[in-house]
């Protein structure tokens, strides 16, 4: 399920100021405050919004959203970032596919793709390919995160250590603006940190709200990807990290 035009926007809103006011919306909407204050309810039941006496909050930068919710945000983005992605891996390729709703629109993309073996710690990326005979899927070995099925611990990290593939494609759950890469769960950061260190060529997919998030644990620093796969990128630290170490981005809404 996608989000309605006017819960997109309130999202976005409450990005963009940190709480939206259930009189403020009704004015901006043009709609009676009993439907701004069902909405609010209906996000923050999808916990996108906490809410509040007379409003909403956006969830904290250290308050990971649930998978399904993130999925809904910057949906059309993550398409088509995954199909940019896609383009950039051939037929007859080895990858790293890791944990996040982005990574998961690549995998999409990469269905029509020939003789590719996938590497995952990502139940879900697993079990969209696998009925695909074109494409071999080898999944990690450890815990399974009941929150997202990503597999994660000492285990996966040890398996994933045994290849050597040609292309991972990564995501993160924030970027901070000096470049640092960062996720919540630091099991998934010491798989993903493998997947980086075992691969010919890093693909990191993200679109533009991980700029406004924040996350506790380091995954590592934008300098060490190959290229970076993002709907648009308006800061200017960012931009400046990817031509100073030569990470070739890709801003997917500039076509």
């Amino acid at each position: 399920m996608f989000l309605s035009p006017r819960h997109a926007e309130i999202i976005q809103m409450a990005k963009d100021h940190g709480r939206v006011l259930v009189d403020d919306l009704a004015t901006h909407f043009s709609v009676t405050p009993q439907t701004i204050r069902k909405d609010l309810n209906d996000l923050c039941d999808q916990r996108l919004l906490t809410r509040i006496h007379g409003g909403a909050l956006f969830p904290s930068g250290i308050e990971n959203m649930e998978y399904e919710a993130r999925r809904k945000i910057a949906a059309d983005e993550k398409e088509a970032i995954g199909r940019a992605a896609a383009r950039l891996i051939p037929d007859n390729a080895s990858l790293f596919i890791n944990i996040g709703t982005t990574t998961e629109a690549v995998s999409k993309a990469l269905l029509d793709h020939n003789g590719l073996m996938v590497i995952t710690n990502n139940i879900n990326v697993a079990n969209r390919m696998r009925i695909y005979p074109s494409i071999e899927v080898v999944i990690a070995g450890g815990v399974v995160r009941g929150s997202d099925g990503g597999v994660v611990g000492e285990a996966a990290v040890d398996f994933i250590r045994q290849f050597k593939v040609d292309y991972a494609v990564i995501g993160a759950s924030a970027i901070d603006h000096d470049g640092a890469l960062l996720d919540f769960d630091f099991r998934e950061v010491k798989v993903a940190q493998a997947i980086i260190a075992n691969a010919r060529h890093v693909i990191l997919v993200s679109d533009q709200t991980k700029f406004e998030r924040t996350a506790p644990v380091r995954i590592g620093h934008l300098s060490q990807v190959n290229t970076f796969i993002t709907d648009r990128c308006d800061i200017p630290s960012v931009r400046r990290i990817c031509e100073e170490t030569e990470v070739r981005l890709i801003e997917t809404a500039l076509g």
